[in-house]
């Protein structure tokens, strides 16, 4: 992805964990990704995100379904991933070729 195009993207993570449990998180993936983890990660701990967007798992613990949206500055949702099965997550590649569609 080119500077410009990093300039027309904002990335937010929504986690339902607290804040302590978030700052764990972020220190795990640090320690097994390379570069700058240089986003805000948003606790929903009451699932107003996660109940708005309807991918609550009911049989999850509270945890939501894995979800990635791609929403433009008017708030339109442009393109959604969302998958019953954790272990399936959309990827780099997908993601990339969607936000490069954007006007």
């Amino acid at each position: 992805m080119t500077n410009e195009e990093k300039e027309k993207v904002q990335i937010l993570a929504v986690s339902i964990d607290g804040h302590e449990d978030s700052r764990k998180f972020v220190q795990k993936l640090k320690g097994r990704f390379a570069g700058d983890l240089d986003f805000p990660l948003l606790e929903d701990k009451n699932h107003k995100v996660i109940d708005r967007y309807g991918i609550l798992n009911p049989d999850g613990k509270g945890w939501p379904h894995p979800a990635t949206y791609i929403i433009d500055k008017r708030g339109i949702v442009q393109w959604k991933f969302v998958e019953m099965n954790y272990k399936i997550r959309a990827t780099n590649d997908q993601i990339l070729q969607e936000l490069r569609k954007l006007p």
